[in-house]
């Protein structure tokens, strides 16, 4: 398991991953209005509102693990802003922000308690940088906004994914992998790799 890990956390090392998807998620999130929350999103069956609070969910959660060195695999506090998914996105993004290039960055080869298991610090930042930058790409979706995902940044996650995300590791976040041409853009690849259609087009 250690050796694993050690595997994994190579593949994020010096990449800055968590900064890189968090600032592709804020940009994308700048695009919704309270008018986009009740639209269907590619998370079936969640709308908007209900993919913006999972996503405020998982920042709390690695901002725990960052600051505090452990994350508890309950529903995380409610965030700052109540019911304002919007306003607690702000919030928790620039914490998230603030919390890795501080003691994040620097201790991101400390190990993390997770549900009382050990992970590598950098584990856990590529993971979330992977929901983040994912679940940005189904909220550009559902908003129409034309946020796509940087190349480096996918072809970075691309490669960390394809080891965190086997045959057997897909369900339930993910659905099985979309075909796609040899000339999809890296973004096209990660998504269709984690189970989005490249071309969905929802109704509104």
């Amino acid at each position: 398991m250690r050796i694993y890990q050690e595997a994994l956390a190579d593949l994020v090392r010096g990449k800055d991953l968590a900064e890189r998807a968090t600032g592709y998620a804020r940009f994308v999130v700048n695009h919704v209005t309270t008018d986009h929350f009740s639209l269907p999103t590619p998370c079936r069956p969640w709308d908007m509102w209900t993919l913006l609070a999972h996503v405020n969910d998982s920042l709390a959660a690695l901002c725990e693990g960052i600051e505090h060195r452990r994350l508890a695999l309950a529903p995380a506090p409610p965030a700052p802003g109540g019911g304002d998914v919007l306003a607690a996105f702000r919030h928790l993004s620039t914490r998230l922000l603030e919390s890795w290039t501080g003691a994040g960055r620097r201790g991101g080869d400390r190990l993390v308690e997770v549900g009382g298991t050990p992970l590598h610090g950098l584990v856990l930042a590529g993971t979330g940088a992977l929901e983040i930058v994912v679940h940005g790409w189904d909220i550009a979706r559902t908003c129409g906004a034309d946020c796509v995902i940087p190349d480096a940044l996918a072809a970075d996650l691309y490669d960390f994914a394809r080891v965190v995300v086997g045959p057997t590791d897909r369900r339930p976040q993910f659905a099985d992998p979309v075909p796609v041409t040899a000339s999809a853009t890296p973004g096209d690849r990660l998504v269709a790799y984690l189970g989005r259609d490249p071309n969905l087009v929802l109704r509104r």
